[in-house]
C-alpha cells in the first residue's frame, strides 16, 4: 500500500528485503519517561489543555500502551519456536485466521486482520506446537511494521528454525492509516504472502494451501 492508498495482493519474495524485523536491537531499553514527555508535547502542539481531567493521565497511559504494543522489539521471534515434536508428520500443517494487530510504521496507526500460516515438516517429520505459531505471529506483529515485512519475517523465522520443506504465510489486513485519513477507504484490505520451498516450487501444493485459507 503506497502513500496514496493503493491496495494490492502482494506476493513477497523474502530475498527482496535487505533488513528484516529480526534485526532489531533487543537490548534497547524502553524509556517510559521520554514517551510521557513526547506525548505531552504532542498534546500541547495540537492545542489541548494538559490540565483537563481526561488528559491528566494520558501521557502515562500511552507509554504503558506502547510498552505492550511494541513488546516484540525486545523479543527474538526465533525464541518462540523452541519446542519441537518428533511426530514423523509429512503433510501440511496450517493455522488459519490468527488475529493480527500491529502499528503502521509510517503513521503509527493500527493495522489489523488475520494471518494464515502453513508449513510442510522437514524430512524428519518434526512439528512445533500450534500455540507457538500463534505466538510467533504475535511477537512479530508487536512492533512498528509494514505488512510486507511482517509477512516475510514470520515465513523466514519458521524456515530458519524448523527447516521445513515449505512455508506459506498469508496476511490480510485493514490499515487505519488509509481508513481514517488520506484516501479514507474503509474496508479495503491489503493481502500479502511469503512463499518458500515446496509451496513456491509446486503449484498444486500452493493451490491446496490457498483452498484451505479460502474455505469457510
Amino acid at each position: 500500500m503506497d502513500e496514496h492508498g493503493a491496495v494490492d495482493a502482494v506476493d513477497v519474495d523474502p530475498r527482496d528485503h535487505a533488513r528484516h524485523a529480526t534485526d532489531v536491537d533487543r537490548s534497547a531499553s524502553f524509556d517510559h519517561a521520554k514517551i510521557e514527555q513526547a506525548v505531552r508535547l504532542i498534546l500541547e502542539a495540537i492545542g489541548e489543555d494538559l490540565d483537563r481531567e481526561g488528559l491528566v493521565d494520558t501521557p502515562s497511559r500511552v507509554a504503558r500502551e506502547l510498552h505492550e504494543l511494541c513488546a516484540g522489539l525486545r523479543s527474538d521471534p526465533k525464541d518462540v519456536l523452541t519446542v519441537v515434536f518428533e511426530e514423523g508428520h509429512d503433510e501440511m500443517v496450517m493455522v488459519r485466521d490468527i488475529p493480527v494487530y500491529s502499528l503502521c510504521e509510517h503513521h503509527l496507526l493500527p493495522f489489523l486482520g488475520r494471518a494464515h500460516v502453513a508449513y510442510i515438516p522437514n524430512l524428519k517429520g518434526q512439528i512445533t506446537g500450534v500455540s507457538k505459531i500463534v505466538r510467533l505471529v504475535d511477537t512479530v506483529a508487536k512492533r512498528p511494521n509494514i505488512q510486507e515485512r511482517l509477512t516475510t519475517t514470520v515465513a523466514e523465522t519458521l524456515d530458519e528454525v524448523l527447516d521445513p520443506r515449505g512455508v506459506l504465510v498469508v496476511v490480510e489486513a485493514r490499515h487505519l492509516c488509509m481508513e481514517m485519513r488520506g484516501v479514507r477507504k474503509p474496508g479495503a484490505e491489503l493481502v500479502t504472502s511469503a512463499v518458500l520451498g515446496s509451496f513456491r516450487d509446486d503449484l498444486r501444493t500452493r493451490s491446496e494451501a490457498m483452498s484451505f485459507i479460502s474455505a469457510r
